[in-house]
């Protein structure tokens, strides 16, 4: 089967469904999207995965990752492999010494641990036949205009969102370190907004 190479380009709130969340990956030669509808601790670990922000208790997708490094497990990609009745599957494909295993899993979560240790993401060519949207010029312009925002985890409002306080509290510390005032004000308006 062919499979086209995806990268993540946003996560934001849904619109129509109550606590979820749309995570959009793009194909990286057109401009086909696949949006995914996720859960709310899903979309967070997606986040965090992205930021890189070491968490001082692990995630569920981080204690899945030592796990697999323990037993010389080697995680090489991600691929979302068949659409059915509106739910995407997908599989991990996995290396162990000359064994190659695919692990069947949800997207979501295979995503949140191929964006910590660094692994490709793609589809088969069938499933973005029948899932994929293709974005004309101006969708695409509209688009290029938000997605600075979704991809930058770091100040993206949607994504401060998915956080919970004990991480926001990190991330502000880390901010004030690294002199990001503009970064860190964004966090402490989050924080109080839910103080």
């Amino acid at each position: 089967m062919n499979k086209v190479s995806l990268e993540i380009i946003g996560l934001t709130y849904s619109e129509s469904s109550t606590g979820a969340y749309v995570l959009i990956l793009g194909d990286k030669n057109s401009q086909r999207r696949l949006p995914i509808v996720i859960g709310s601790a899903e979309a967070e670990s997606i986040a965090v995965g992205i930021e890189k922000h070491k968490n001082g208790r692990p995630h569920t997708h981080d204690l899945f990752i030592r796990f697999a490094h323990e037993f010389g497990i080697e995680i090489m990609e991600v691929v979302i492999n068949r659409f059915r009745d509106g739910v995407y599957y997908a599989m991990l494909v996995c290396k162990q010494g000359d064994d190659l295993t695919m692990v069947d899993a949800r997207p979501s979560d295979a995503i949140a641990i191929a964006v910590r240790l660094g692994c490709e993401i793609y589809a088969y060519e069938s499933v973005m036949e029948e899932a994929g949207i293709i974005m004309d010029d101006m969708e695409k312009q509209e688009a290029d205009e938000t997605e600075g925002d979704l991809i930058n985890k770091s100040t993206s409002k949607t994504s401060l969102d998915l956080l919970d306080l004990e991480t926001l509290e990190e991330l502000l510390q880390e901010a004030i370190d690294n002199e990001d005032y503009q970064k860190a004000a964004q966090i402490r308006d989050e924080i109080n907004k839910r103080k």
